[in-house]
């Protein structure tokens, strides 16, 4: 069964909700992306199957969400630990004067988001299977990225470390996170006190489902200098 028009009016309610305006090509592609993980979701374990009828909003509609807050200067991002594609794919729809990098280190999943981009005609992105600590992978993109991306797949302290070989001078990390930040947020500051100029910690709170951010999801937003 194609959910396509399901997805496409959950979506147009949360962004009209919380006064965001993407154009009609956006929001279709946004649906269209959300169908395709949908059915790849069957074969390939992209995000949990008990998520699935949640995926507009738990991972589609949050992912292109935290453009909101993501600095207009920013111009090349990485998506480190992309998975099925988020928050990469939502974002470069949300934001298609950004270029960026998808980056994962299962092939499966690679596979399929390389598969999803093609479809979508996504030409602002490049899908590579790497591991991001690699010596190879920072070779071909050292000095590369003013903003790095992930939704929840390491401790802040490794993203950081991850992140320092491959940015520029001054850069941006916007990291998606669940539970209580403080003490994981704290050690980070700790080791790379000196690389930190700023950090905000942004509650993801939107209408008309999670408007106390019960989800209990936020946006560690950094600006780092190497």
């Amino acid at each position: 069964m194609d959910f396509q028009e399901q997805y496409l009016r959950e979506l147009k309610m949360l962004f009209w909700e919380n006064s965001i305006n993407p154009d009609e090509y956006q929001l279709e592609r946004l649906a269209n992306f959300a169908s395709l993980v949908a059915h790849k979701n069957e074969k390939v374990n992209l995000i949990s199957r008990k998520d699935i009828l949640k995926i507009i909003e738990n991972h589609v509609f949050i992912s292109a969400f935290i453009s909101e807050f993501i600095p207009q200067r920013a111009t090349k991002f990485l998506d480190i630990g992309t998975g099925g594609g988020f928050p990469g794919i939502p974002l470069a729809i949300a934001r298609p004067n950004l270029k960026g990098v998808l980056v994962d280190s299962t092939s499966k999943k690679i596979d399929a988001v390389h598969e999803f981009t093609s479809k979508l005609k996504l030409n602002n992105v490049i899908v590579e299977n790497y591991r991001v600590e690699s010596e190879e992978f920072k070779q071909k993109y050292a000095n590369t990225f003013d903003l790095i991306i992930s939704r929840a797949t390491v401790p802040f302290i490794i993203l950081l470390r991850y992140s320092l070989p491959l940015i520029k001078e001054k850069a941006y990390i916007a990291a998606i996170k669940g539970g209580d930040l403080m003490d994981e947020f704290r050690t980070a500051e700790l080791k790379y006190k000196s690389h930190i100029k700023k950090s905000t910690i942004f509650e993801l709170s939107y209408k008309p489902n999670n408007i106390r951010n019960e989800k209990g999801k936020k946006l560690i937003l950094v600006e780092l200098i190497k």
